[in-house]
């Protein structure tokens, strides 16, 4: 450690830890107004946090609502990004970004509800944590469709920091199960410039 001696005191020069930057996914969705824009915006603000810095966003794709009844379809999207902020608050930030777009998150609200701009903390890191307010990575993805299909178009071979499957594999193994039960959920890899589907105002 480097030292410098004062008046025969040895003072040792601490060097200031640095944050370390990590990778982390986000997932985008959208099924109210024009959900391409709203996607972009918060995909853009999300940039202009400090201490995040803006990799990739897949394209958005159009699906149809799950795990919910609605006549508006999604628009859904993967980002990644490296931050040195800490999970919760890259949370915080991300839910910011949701009221500055007009989701209202209803605490007490009964299942999904058509939303503004959704915003979810997929992978951050290799961090595996579970509590009441956030759990890593997130539990869903492999049972959505909408995240992995995104997922795949930007980091194929990306590992699962729990079961160590890449998302490609994850993507075949979902299509094959949804297969074998005779689902087949509606999804269309589009383009930023295209119209939305059966959006609500």
């Amino acid at each position: 450690m480097p030292k410098q001696v004062f008046n025969n005191l040895i003072y040792f020069k601490v060097k200031k830890e640095e944050k370390r930057e990590v990778p982390a996914y986000i997932g985008l969705g959208s099924n109210l107004g024009d959900g391409r824009e709203n996607l972009l915006t918060a995909w853009t603000r999300l940039g202009e946090v400090a201490e995040v810095k803006l990799l990739a966003l897949s394209s958005p794709y159009e699906t149809e609502p799950v795990g919910m009844v609605s006549e508006n379809w999604f628009i859904n999207a993967v980002g990644s990004i490296e931050t040195s902020l800490e999970p919760g608050q890259l949370l915080a930030a991300m839910h910011e970004i949701e009221a500055g777009l007009g989701r209202i998150r209803a605490e007490n609200s009964a299942g999904l509800t058509d939303r503004s701009v959704d915003l979810d903390l997929l992978f951050w890191g290799d961090r595996i944590s579970e509590d009441a307010q956030l759990t890593l990575p997130h539990p869903e993805i492999a049972k959505r469709l909408f995240v992995l299909e995104p997922l795949v178009e930007i980091a194929p071979d990306y590992k699962h920091t729990v079961s160590g499957k890449t998302m490609g594999l994850l993507l075949d193994t979902l299509r094959s199960q949804l297969q074998a039960r005779g689902q087949n959920p509606q999804i269309t890899r589009t383009t930023w410039q295209g119209n939305n589907r059966g959006q609500g105002n």
